[in-house]
Protein backbone atom coordinates (compact mmCIF):
# COMPACT_ATOMS: atom_id res chain seq x y z
CA UNK A 1 0.00 0.00 0.00
CA UNK A 2 2.38 2.31 1.12
CA UNK A 3 4.41 1.50 -2.31
CA UNK A 4 1.18 2.18 -4.42
CA UNK A 5 1.11 5.60 -2.28
CA UNK A 6 4.81 6.55 -3.17
CA UNK A 7 4.23 5.75 -6.95
CA UNK A 8 1.51 8.21 -7.08
CA UNK A 9 3.23 10.68 -5.46
CA UNK A 10 6.61 10.14 -7.30
CA UNK A 11 3.90 10.22 -10.62
CA UNK A 12 1.97 13.63 -9.82
CA UNK A 13 5.13 15.55 -8.67
CA UNK A 14 6.95 14.19 -12.40
CA UNK A 15 3.66 15.20 -13.80
CA UNK A 16 3.43 18.96 -12.07
CA UNK A 17 7.26 19.06 -13.15
CA UNK A 18 6.13 18.61 -16.50
CA UNK A 19 3.62 21.21 -16.38
CA UNK A 20 5.76 23.84 -14.76
CA UNK A 21 8.49 23.13 -17.42
CA UNK A 22 5.69 23.14 -20.12
CA UNK A 23 4.45 26.50 -18.55
CA UNK A 24 8.15 27.90 -18.73
CA UNK A 25 9.02 27.11 -22.19
CA UNK A 26 5.92 29.17 -22.90
CA UNK A 27 6.49 31.63 -21.08
CA UNK A 28 9.84 32.07 -22.37
CA UNK A 29 8.56 31.71 -25.77
CA UNK A 30 6.08 34.69 -25.56
CA UNK A 31 8.63 36.69 -24.03
CA UNK A 32 11.42 36.28 -26.72
CA UNK A 33 8.33 36.72 -29.57
CA UNK A 34 8.04 39.73 -27.28
CA UNK A 35 11.34 40.92 -28.11
CA UNK A 36 11.74 40.02 -31.48
CA UNK A 37 8.12 42.25 -31.66
CA UNK A 38 9.92 45.03 -30.70
CA UNK A 39 13.20 44.84 -31.90
CA UNK A 40 10.90 44.67 -35.19
CA UNK A 41 9.35 48.08 -34.52
CA UNK A 42 12.20 49.50 -33.47
CA UNK A 43 13.83 48.84 -36.56
CA UNK A 44 10.84 50.16 -39.06
CA UNK A 45 11.25 53.08 -37.01
CA UNK A 46 14.47 53.40 -37.51
CA UNK A 47 14.09 52.79 -41.11
CA UNK A 48 11.13 55.06 -41.42
CA UNK A 49 13.25 58.04 -40.10
CA UNK A 50 16.71 57.02 -42.49
CA UNK A 51 13.93 57.32 -44.83
CA UNK A 52 12.53 60.92 -43.77
CA UNK A 53 16.22 62.23 -43.43
CA UNK A 54 16.70 61.39 -47.03
CA UNK A 55 13.74 62.86 -48.21
CA UNK A 56 14.21 65.75 -45.78
CA UNK A 57 15.58 68.75 -48.50
CA UNK A 58 19.21 69.65 -47.25
CA UNK A 59 19.60 72.86 -46.02
CA UNK A 60 21.44 75.11 -49.02
CA UNK A 61 24.65 77.63 -47.96
CA UNK A 62 24.28 81.15 -48.51
CA UNK A 63 26.13 82.97 -50.78
CA UNK A 64 27.58 84.98 -48.27
CA UNK A 65 28.65 81.77 -46.00
CA UNK A 66 29.98 80.62 -49.47
CA UNK A 67 31.61 83.38 -50.28
CA UNK A 68 33.40 83.93 -46.31
CA UNK A 69 33.97 80.04 -46.50
CA UNK A 70 36.20 80.69 -50.30
CA UNK A 71 38.02 83.53 -48.46
CA UNK A 72 39.00 81.99 -45.34
CA UNK A 73 40.23 78.48 -47.84
CA UNK A 74 42.16 81.39 -49.84
CA UNK A 75 44.46 82.03 -46.82
CA UNK A 76 44.42 85.78 -44.90
CA UNK A 77 47.39 86.98 -46.49
CA UNK A 78 46.53 87.93 -50.06
CA UNK A 79 42.78 87.98 -49.87
CA UNK A 80 43.01 90.20 -47.12
CA UNK A 81 45.05 92.68 -49.70
CA UNK A 82 42.72 91.74 -51.92
CA UNK A 83 39.86 93.00 -50.14
CA UNK A 84 41.46 95.82 -48.94
CA UNK A 85 42.16 97.11 -52.48
CA UNK A 86 38.48 96.00 -53.21
CA UNK A 87 37.39 98.46 -50.16
CA UNK A 88 39.62 101.78 -50.89
CA UNK A 89 39.07 100.97 -54.89
CA UNK A 90 35.10 101.67 -54.01
CA UNK A 91 35.81 104.64 -51.18
CA UNK A 92 37.88 106.54 -54.39
CA UNK A 93 35.14 105.55 -56.61
CA UNK A 94 31.91 106.25 -54.64
CA UNK A 95 32.90 109.50 -53.68
CA UNK A 96 34.30 110.46 -57.55
CA UNK A 97 30.88 109.40 -58.40
CA UNK A 98 29.32 111.86 -56.03
CA UNK A 99 31.40 114.51 -56.65
CA UNK A 100 30.71 113.98 -60.77
CA UNK A 101 27.10 113.92 -59.90
CA UNK A 102 27.67 117.17 -58.06
CA UNK A 103 29.51 118.77 -60.46
CA UNK A 104 26.88 118.13 -63.53
CA UNK A 105 25.21 121.17 -64.58
CA UNK A 106 22.63 121.98 -67.45
CA UNK A 107 24.89 123.94 -69.61
CA UNK A 108 22.47 125.14 -72.29
CA UNK A 109 20.25 126.73 -69.49
CA UNK A 110 23.62 128.40 -67.89
CA UNK A 111 24.52 129.59 -71.68
CA UNK A 112 21.10 131.54 -71.73
CA UNK A 113 21.07 132.64 -68.27
CA UNK A 114 24.75 134.25 -69.03
CA UNK A 115 23.73 135.43 -71.80
CA UNK A 116 20.64 137.44 -71.11
CA UNK A 117 21.90 138.75 -67.95
CA UNK A 118 24.80 140.11 -70.44
CA UNK A 119 22.62 142.01 -72.34
CA UNK A 120 19.89 143.34 -69.65
CA UNK A 121 22.88 144.06 -66.65
CA UNK A 122 26.78 144.25 -68.24
CA UNK A 123 29.63 141.92 -67.19
CA UNK A 124 28.39 142.01 -63.40
CA UNK A 125 24.71 140.49 -63.92
CA UNK A 126 26.31 137.89 -65.84
CA UNK A 127 29.27 137.64 -63.05
CA UNK A 128 26.34 137.03 -60.60
CA UNK A 129 24.49 134.45 -62.32
CA UNK A 130 27.96 132.35 -62.55
CA UNK A 131 28.40 132.96 -58.86
CA UNK A 132 25.17 131.63 -58.39
CA UNK A 133 25.41 128.27 -59.83
CA UNK A 134 27.72 125.67 -58.95
CA UNK A 135 29.71 123.12 -61.22
CA UNK A 136 32.98 123.83 -62.90
CA UNK A 137 31.23 125.20 -66.12
CA UNK A 138 29.87 127.90 -63.89
CA UNK A 139 33.22 128.65 -62.56
CA UNK A 140 35.03 128.98 -65.98
CA UNK A 141 32.68 131.41 -67.17
CA UNK A 142 33.56 133.63 -63.98
CA UNK A 143 37.06 133.80 -64.28
CA UNK A 144 36.28 134.74 -68.43
CA UNK A 145 33.74 137.36 -67.19
CA UNK A 146 36.17 138.82 -64.51
CA UNK A 147 38.92 138.87 -66.92
CA UNK A 148 36.81 140.37 -69.27
CA UNK A 149 38.12 144.05 -68.95
CA UNK A 150 41.32 143.67 -69.30
CA UNK A 151 40.59 142.35 -73.06
CA UNK A 152 38.53 139.58 -74.79
CA UNK A 153 42.23 137.36 -74.81
CA UNK A 154 42.78 137.84 -71.54
CA UNK A 155 39.65 136.37 -70.97
CA UNK A 156 39.99 133.27 -73.27
CA UNK A 157 43.46 132.82 -71.49
CA UNK A 158 41.45 132.55 -67.85
CA UNK A 159 39.14 130.64 -69.34
CA UNK A 160 42.09 127.82 -70.83
CA UNK A 161 43.68 128.34 -67.52
CA UNK A 162 41.41 127.53 -65.24
CA UNK A 163 39.49 124.88 -68.00
CA UNK A 164 42.60 122.37 -67.00
CA UNK A 165 42.95 123.51 -63.08
CA UNK A 166 38.77 122.12 -63.09
CA UNK A 167 39.50 119.20 -65.14
CA UNK A 168 42.22 118.14 -62.92
CA UNK A 169 39.55 118.25 -60.30
CA UNK A 170 37.21 116.18 -62.09
CA UNK A 171 40.27 113.30 -62.48
CA UNK A 172 41.66 113.51 -58.65
CA UNK A 173 42.35 110.43 -57.49
CA UNK A 174 40.73 108.45 -60.72
CA UNK A 175 44.51 107.11 -61.13
CA UNK A 176 44.51 104.98 -57.84
CA UNK A 177 41.57 103.17 -59.33
CA UNK A 178 43.27 102.03 -62.19
CA UNK A 179 46.12 101.20 -59.71
CA UNK A 180 43.50 98.90 -57.76
CA UNK A 181 42.31 97.34 -60.45
CA UNK A 182 45.79 96.29 -62.02
CA UNK A 183 47.21 95.12 -58.38
CA UNK A 184 44.74 93.19 -57.41
CA UNK A 185 44.70 90.35 -60.11
CA UNK A 186 48.70 90.63 -59.72
CA UNK A 187 48.12 89.37 -55.89
CA UNK A 188 46.03 86.81 -56.78
CA UNK A 189 48.85 85.57 -59.37
CA UNK A 190 51.16 85.96 -56.78
CA UNK A 191 49.25 83.80 -54.37
CA UNK A 192 48.69 81.27 -57.16
CA UNK A 193 52.51 81.15 -57.57
CA UNK A 194 52.97 80.90 -53.64
CA UNK A 195 50.37 78.55 -53.55
CA UNK A 196 51.95 75.83 -56.28
CA UNK A 197 55.04 76.27 -54.43
CA UNK A 198 53.55 74.92 -51.30
CA UNK A 199 52.28 72.38 -53.43
CA UNK A 200 55.39 70.77 -54.16
CA UNK A 201 57.36 71.58 -51.17
CA UNK A 202 54.38 68.75 -49.69
CA UNK A 203 55.10 66.48 -52.38
CA UNK A 204 59.16 66.97 -51.79
CA UNK A 205 58.54 66.38 -48.10
CA UNK A 206 56.35 63.53 -48.70
CA UNK A 207 58.29 61.90 -51.28
CA UNK A 208 54.73 61.03 -52.91
CA UNK A 209 52.49 62.24 -55.15
CA UNK A 210 49.53 62.16 -53.99
CA UNK A 211 46.57 64.13 -54.86
CA UNK A 212 45.37 64.97 -51.28
CA UNK A 213 48.83 66.85 -50.88
CA UNK A 214 48.87 68.73 -54.12
CA UNK A 215 44.89 69.73 -54.00
CA UNK A 216 45.78 72.04 -50.91
CA UNK A 217 48.39 74.38 -52.44
CA UNK A 218 45.90 74.54 -55.80
CA UNK A 219 43.12 75.30 -53.79
CA UNK A 220 44.64 78.18 -52.60
CA UNK A 221 46.66 79.49 -55.95
CA UNK A 222 42.86 79.74 -57.84
CA UNK A 223 40.96 81.09 -55.07
CA UNK A 224 43.26 83.92 -55.00
CA UNK A 225 43.40 84.04 -58.93
CA UNK A 226 39.34 84.19 -58.63
CA UNK A 227 39.09 87.00 -56.26
CA UNK A 228 41.71 89.04 -57.50
CA UNK A 229 40.23 88.87 -60.78
CA UNK A 230 36.69 89.51 -59.66
CA UNK A 231 37.94 92.75 -57.40
CA UNK A 232 39.46 93.88 -60.55
CA UNK A 233 36.40 93.73 -62.58
CA UNK A 234 34.25 95.33 -59.90
CA UNK A 235 36.63 98.30 -60.05
CA UNK A 236 36.88 98.01 -63.79
CA UNK A 237 33.28 99.17 -64.05
CA UNK A 238 33.31 101.70 -62.02
CA UNK A 239 36.37 103.30 -63.91
CA UNK A 240 35.11 103.31 -66.84
CA UNK A 241 31.89 104.96 -65.83
CA UNK A 242 34.00 107.33 -63.94
CA UNK A 243 35.92 107.98 -67.24
CA UNK A 244 33.14 108.57 -69.18
CA UNK A 245 31.31 110.94 -66.89
CA UNK A 246 34.42 113.26 -66.66
CA UNK A 247 34.85 113.27 -70.70
CA UNK A 248 31.31 114.41 -70.63
CA UNK A 249 31.82 117.13 -68.01
CA UNK A 250 34.76 118.12 -70.22
CA UNK A 251 32.89 118.18 -73.45
CA UNK A 252 30.11 120.35 -72.09
CA UNK A 253 33.08 122.38 -70.50
CA UNK A 254 34.93 122.86 -74.14
CA UNK A 255 31.91 123.98 -75.66
CA UNK A 256 30.41 126.48 -73.22
CA UNK A 257 34.10 128.21 -73.36
CA UNK A 258 33.65 128.65 -77.01
CA UNK A 259 30.18 130.04 -76.35
CA UNK A 260 31.56 132.57 -73.77
CA UNK A 261 34.52 133.51 -76.05
CA UNK A 262 31.61 134.39 -78.91
CA UNK A 263 29.38 136.07 -76.50
CA UNK A 264 32.11 138.39 -75.04
CA UNK A 265 33.12 139.14 -78.67
CA UNK A 266 29.88 140.16 -79.45
CA UNK A 267 29.36 142.08 -76.80
CA UNK A 268 32.44 144.25 -77.35
CA UNK A 269 30.80 145.08 -80.44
Amino acid sequence: MKRLFSILAITGIMAFGSVQAQEATDSTAAAQTQVEDVAAQADEANAVATTAEEDAPVAEVSFTQKLKQRFVEGGPGFMGIVLLCLILGLAIAIERIIYLNLSTTNTKKLVADVEDALKSGGVNAAKEVCRNTAGPVASIYYQGLDRYEHGVDSAEKAVVAYGGVQMGQLEKNVSWISLFIALAPMLGFMGTVIGMIEAFDNIESAGSMEPSLVAGGIKVALLTTVFGLVVAMILQVFYNYITAKIDSIVNDMEDASISLIDMLSDYKK
